[in-house]
């Protein structure tokens, strides 16, 4: 799924048409591998996405906000000195590799016009953003590079800007089809999907498997083709180098059969065919803006939220660590009625029995008079080894009962914690995390001043709405706190409650408004609820519901933790498209 060379090109034809000419309105740095420069042109806003991050390194115009540091990064406050206001006057590409520069006509801090570049560098961990001036010089860059990271190219302010070094490969845009087709059946001993990329310049394994298939529909030794195979190959790479001049490449995601995105191309995926499906997004940006969206999301929440995630794992850990010692100690006490036996049995023969052994046989009447050997302490009496096997017994007892008090307990908070790990790997904002940080101060987990900032706070929770197809409201907690408060406050009796079947998840309230609520509410608010899970990866996730009035709160239950006893099942698949449409 790696962005290859031929694909930029689409993206940098795009970015071209809809952005030359704009202006730099704003640059921000969600996180310390992104950046996101607002222009504003004839057209309105547009917010390009500049990434570097090593398992999603892009460039794509955006429509989501990713939430911004309250403090912007120095390299931010660098690009805005330098490139706020500015012009950008052409996307340019290095022949079909992964790079791009952005062109602006800026001016410095006398007000003399200057040429300065951004450029990005789309190449896996070595991803980069780099700022360049008139003359080729690096004024900064995303991930400085030194001698101590590469002794081959060095990525610092001050040093002049080289291309990475790439491999002795063909532009496949300005190189002849038939000679790219020659020299891919010269590597005889290759798969044809690995000829392909060994020799054309700017494409992915993915790319040059849907390429040979298109051919052949296989990929097998090159040495195993034909000549016609050959001509197939050239026809095929000329056909591409005519889309690409024309731009009528398109843009193609691969789904699996759990609805979970794949792959991506500029070519239909037939490769796939019968192992998911093939959907034609409506922009090359669009594309990787769904695409990426979750793991990007995920990524920037995790560095933004490390030091809570780190302490709920351990506390997660600890909760289940302690769990399976008390489990081991009851099942220790699985033999108390043994003991309770031996006591009376001693009990019942000890003027038949005499001080100084260490065992006594005797016939055990609970078990058809069968002899059976009981330890017992030589240097006590009968009467006290007697009393010794009972004080035993009453205490396995006494720790049977308090231990499976305690197990219980232990499930209880480790499910609850295991319901604040998914909040937090669903939350995308600051201030959801520190709602979140806020409620385990609430109940007695971190710093108590996040607690008393909890107790001050009088305005009613933010909930997400959205709205179903057929006009029902649907409102969805972000975590435990509002999950109570929309189950138990804001809905109705009549209201209609949805949450993931054993899964931890948001609470979701479809709004009756006095109305029947129709099947396509609740199929649609089983969708919202399942992307609102643990389970928004997953497919055919199990959702039940049931009206508000049949929910109970346990006493002294932790927030979100509720009862119900009559409900319905439905099945639904996570489905962003359709929660985003049903947004409001």
């Amino acid at each position: 799924m790696a962005l290859d060379g031929v694909f930029l090109k689409c993206l940098k034809n795009e970015i071209k048409n809809e952005a030359v000419s704009c202006r730099v309105e704003k640059i921000h740095q969600p996180s310390r591998e992104e950046v996101v420069i607002v222009l504003r042109g004839r057209n309105g806003q547009k917010k390009l996405l500049l990434s570097a991050r090593a398992n999603s390194p892009r460039i794509n115009f955006t429509q989501r906000s990713p939430e911004n540091p309250k403090v912007p990064p120095m390299l931010c406050m660098l690009l805005r000195k330098h490139l706020q206001n500015a012009v950008l006057s052409d996307v340019r590409q290095h022949e079909t590799d992964r790079i791009l520069f952005l062109d602006f006509d800026a001016t410095n801090e006398i007000g003399d016009a200057v040429k300065l570049t951004l450029c990005i560098e789309i190449m896996a961990q070595h991803s980069n953003v780099i700022l360049i001036d008139e003359n080729g010089t690096i004024i900064d860059a995303l991930k400085r590079v030194d001698f101590s990271k590469s002794s081959v190219r060095q990525v610092l302010p001050g040093m002049q800007y080289r291309i990475a070094v790439t491999q002795n490969k063909f532009d496949i845009q300005t190189t002849d089809a038939d000679f790219l087709a020659q020299k891919i059946f010269e590597k005889e001993d290759k798969n044809l999907s690995g000829a392909i990329m060994s020799v054309v310049q700017g494409l992915s394994p993915v790319s040059a498997r849907q390429i040979a298939f298109n051919c052949e529909n296989d990929d097998r030794k090159c040495f195993e083709y034909d000549e016609k195979a050959k001509e197939k190959v050239a026809r095929t790479i000329r056909k591409i180098q005519d889309d690409m001049r024309e731009n009528n490449l398109g843009a193609f995601v691969y789904y699996d059969d759990e609805n979970r995105p794949k792959d991506f191309c500029f070519l239909p995926l037939t490769q796939y065919e019968g192992l998911g499906r093939c959907e034609k997004a409506e922009g090359f940006s669009a594309l990787l803006e769904d695409f990426y969206y979750e793991k990007d999301r995920l990524e920037r929440m995790k560095q933004r939220s490390s030091d809570l995630y780190k302490f709920l794992q351990n506390t997660l850990a600890r909760i289940a660590k302690k769990i399976n010692l008390q489990r081991s100690d009851l099942e220790k006490c699985a033999d108390k009625e043994k003991l309770k036996i031996y006591a009376e049995l001693i009990n019942a023969y000890q003027f038949e029995l005499k001080k100084g052994s260490s065992f006594y046989e005797v016939a055990d009447y609970y078990d058809n008079n069968k002899t059976v050997r009981i330890p017992v302490d030589p240097a006590l009496s009968p009467s006290e080894n007697s009393q010794r096997y009972y004080k035993e017994y009453k205490k396995s007892k006494t720790a049977e009962t308090m231990l499976q008090k305690l197990i219980e307990e232990n499930e209880r908070e480790l499910e609850y914690i295991e319901t604040v790990i998914d909040e937090l790997t669903r939350s995308e904002t600051q201030a959801e995390i520190d709602d979140i940080s806020a409620e385990l101060s609430q109940n007695g987990y971190g710093k108590k001043r996040n607690a008393d900032k909890f107790k001050k706070q009088k305005k009613a929770p933010e909930l997400s709405e959205y709205v179903t197809s057929d006009g029902f409201t649907v409102l969805v907690g972000k975590n435990n706190v509002q999950n109570d408060y929309l189950t138990f406050k804001r809905a109705a009796k009549n209201d209609m409650w949805l949450h993931t079947k054993e899964i931890p998840g948001s609470h979701v309230v479809i709004v009756s408004d006095n109305r029947e609520i129709s099947d396509k509410a609740i199929e649609e608010a089983s969708v919202i609820a399942a992307y609102h899970s643990k389970a928004r990866q997953s497919y055919q996730v199990q959702v039940d519901y049931t009206f508000v009035r049949e929910l109970k709160k346990p006493v002294g239950a932790k927030p979100g933790k509720v009862i119900y006893h009559k409900y319905y099942t439905i099945t639904a698949n996570p489905d962003l498209n359709l929660v985003n449409k049903l947004k409001k």
